[in-house]
Formats: C-alpha cells, sequence, structure tokens
C-alpha cells in the first residue's frame, strides 16, 4: 500500500467534486493559489468559491511561491489545512506556519544531492517535505534515487512528472505521491478518466 496520493492543480468544480466523491479519494487536494505562471492557477474569487466545500476528510492544499503578506492575509481564513511553500527560507517558513496556525508542506526543489539535503534545515519545521523538481509550473522530473539517503522517519511527499503507471514501483516506499501533469488532457485541463484510473489503481497498490 502507498503511503497516500496528493492530487495537484484542481481548478474547476466539477472535478473538485468528483475527486471528493470518489470510492478513492486522494489524502490531499492541491490549489495553485499565487503562481500566475501557472495555468492551474485559481484567481482569488474563484478560489475562495471553490475550496467552500465540505471536504469529507480529504487536506486541502494551497500551493504558494514565495507569498507576501498580502496574499497570505487575504487567504487565512480559505477552507485549507496545509500551506505548500516554495522559496520560502526556514525562519520564514516558522513565522508562516506559528502566525497563521497551519500545517506547512516544504517543498524542495532537486536536481542533485546537494539540494536534497536541505531538507535538514526544515525538518523541525514543516510537517511533510515534498521533494519536487526544478520546472515548478512545467512537469519536470528529477532522479528520485537521489532521495535513498533520507530519513526513514520523516514524513515525505514526491513529485516530479510522475506518471499513473510510475505509481505501481513507489509501492514499498514510504512517500506520498503528488501528481498534476499526468491527470491533463492535451489542453492542460484535468481529466476525470485519468483521475479515475489514478484513484482506482492506487487502491489495489
Amino acid at each position: 500500500m502507498i503511503k497516500g496520493l496528493k492530487i495537484c492543480g484542481v481548478s474547476d468544480p466539477k472535478t473538485l467534486n468528483y475527486i471528493l466523491n470518489h470510492p478513492h479519494p486522494p489524502k490531499f487536494i492541491g490549489f495553485i493559489t499565487n503562481y500566475e505562471k501557472s495555468r492551474r492557477f485559481v484567481e482569488y474569487e474563484k478560489l475562495k468559491k471553490l475550496v467552500n466545500i465540505e471536504k469529507k476528510n480529504i487536506k486541502f492544499t494551497s500551493v504558494l511561491v514565495n507569498p507576501n503578506d498580502e496574499i497570505l492575509e487575504k487567504i487565512k481564513n480559505l477552507n485549507f489545512d496545509y500551506y505548500q511553500l516554495y522559496d520560502v527560507g526556514p525562519e520564514r517558513t516558522k513565522e508562516i506556519k506559528f502566525k497563521y496556525k497551519i500545517k506547512i508542506i516544504t517543498a524542495i526543489t532537486i536536481s542533485n544531492k546537494n539540494d536534497v539535503i536541505k531538507y535538514k534545515d526544515y525538518s523541525s519545521i514543516s510537517d511533510i517535505i515534498l521533494f519536487d523538481s526544478k520546472g515548478y509550473h512545467k512537469s519536470e522530473s528529477f532522479d528520485h534515487n537521489l532521495l535513498n539517503g533520507v530519513s526513514k522517519e520523516l514524513n515525505k511527499m514526491i513529485a516530479g512528472n510522475i506518471q499513473i503507471n510510475d505509481i505501481p514501483s513507489f509501492k514499498n516506499k514510504d512517500f506520498i505521491i503528488d501528481l498534476s501533469g499526468a491527470l491533463e488532457d492535451e489542453n492542460g485541463k484535468k481529466d476525470i478518466n485519468r483521475i479515475n484510473k489514478l484513484l482506482s489503481l492506487s487502491s489495489k497498490i
């Protein structure tokens, strides 16, 4: 059994409702909150309506790249369980966590072994460490073997162009698996059939 799934980049009510009502839902759903370069970005007024819903024990995650105080104040009362932070130093992470009383996923972007060890600066602050590629809004891969030395005790998540058919290879790994691009059609829209395939497959592993 894998440790859990996160579906990231949900931006419309139809997709969100489908995931929430699936017989094998993921543990997390991510919403791109302030990174406008991403085609998955959700503008604030739309986001406010989108996440104002019964979550059914799924953790809603606000994905933020180096957020300023303005956006943090704006979203502080929205229906989020976690902030997933990119490009935020340890001290600022700590400040955000305690000020907003929110759980934190720290995203470490990886291209080599030296990037991996940065997680140690956050392991006492963050609730989950996400190891991702340098691609941000682009679905890029990195060598997952770079993570072989990471502490077994660390609560960790992995992303970086993971495909649905890759899921069985994580069967004995202690990661939460984060997918986005693999669940989209040629136009970059979330595909219900791909989401169903992922969730149905993961329930058997």
